[in-house]
């Protein structure tokens, strides 16, 4: 039996993210089994798998903001911008005296950001880190990313400054990036030394499977017991409501005519389901008509 859900997974550190994807396939029995946005390996936290149809979902969870919680040291950078790179320039800081509240104020909202060159963008068809790899360093376009929300505080300075900090994103952030930018407008170099993810979209620390928990699932047969449910993970998107004939007409990916003054909502799409609550499809409101974006046909079936 193919299964169709969420699992949202705590991964380790040491695991890629495409590792935790083999492991769950494993688990599962099935091909169709993606994640929902990478961490690198020495990075922990939370990591939504998606299975079965649910990965048609993948797009949607990715764009949803991020929530970490981290520390970075001040006076130190490294070629990753994070622990496992090597020092690549060392200042001794010469002052207690941080100008946090500006700090936060200054990196609250939409800024730019220029990709690690240790990072999987692509320039001209090759990744970043495969050319990093190599001693290249190239230019790279800034993009635009979002800090919802941003947090610091001192918490030591043996040797050097360190500050933990909590930060929600959006899709994009490099965080590693930010504590180097951080620590630019501080007017030191910098870099990231711990990361751990705590929310994706809507799923929380207290959510996840760790992979110990997934295998008592396999083998007491509750495995299927572990998913959530696909619409669930778009409960930021509007519920629209249909009649169970019409949930046949959805399935079969009819357009409907749509009232504009009912919207109450800047969403331009929406979940259907019919009056038993059985999520069908993902409508996308143009004009005065609800278009099918994705159908969940099989799940039904």
């Amino acid at each position: 039996m193919t299964l169709h859900g969420i699992i949202p997974v705590w991964k380790p550190k040491g695991l890629t993210s495409h590792d935790v994807v083999g492991r769950i396939r494993r688990l599962a029995g099935q091909k169709r089994v993606g994640h929902t946005g990478t961490l690198d390996p020495e990075v922990e936290g939370v990591l939504p798998i998606c299975l079965g149809q649910a990965t048609r979902l993948v797009e949607y969870i990715q764009d949803l903001p991020k929530r970490y919680k981290g520390t970075m040291v001040l006076g130190v950078s490294t070629d990753t911008e994070d622990q496992t790179g090597t020092i690549v320039e060392q200042v001794e800081v010469t002052t207690d005296l941080f100008p946090l509240e500006k700090v936060i104020d200054h990196f609250q909202g939409e800024i730019e950001q220029v990709p690690p060159m240790y990072s999987a963008v692509k320039i001209k068809g090759e990744r970043l880190y495969e050319l990093a790899r190599k001693g290249k360093v190239i230019e790279r376009p800034s993009r635009r990313v979002t800090i919802y929300r941003l947090d610091m505080k001192q918490i030591g300075s043996k040797d050097y400054p360190m500050f933990s900090f909590d930060v929600t994103c959006s899709k994009g952030t490099y965080v590693r990036t930010l504590c180097v930018d951080i620590g630019k407008f501080m007017g030191y170099p910098a870099h990231m030394n711990k990361l751990i993810r705590v929310q994706s979209g809507p799923f929380q620390i207290a959510d996840c499977y760790t992979f110990d928990e997934l295998d008592t699932a396999k083998d007491h047969g509750s495995f299927s017991d572990t998913l959530v449910a696909m619409d669930e993970a778009l409960c930021h998107l509007p519920a629209v409501v249909v009649s169970q004939e019409d949930g046949k007409r959805v399935l079969d990916g009819n357009v409907f005519d749509w009232d504009a003054s009912l919207d109450n909502s800047s969403s331009t799409m929406v979940r259907i389901y019919d009056e038993t609550g059985r999520f069908y499809a993902i409508y996308e409101i143009h004009h005065q008509e609800l278009r099918p974006v994705k159908v969940f046909r099989d799940v039904h079936e």
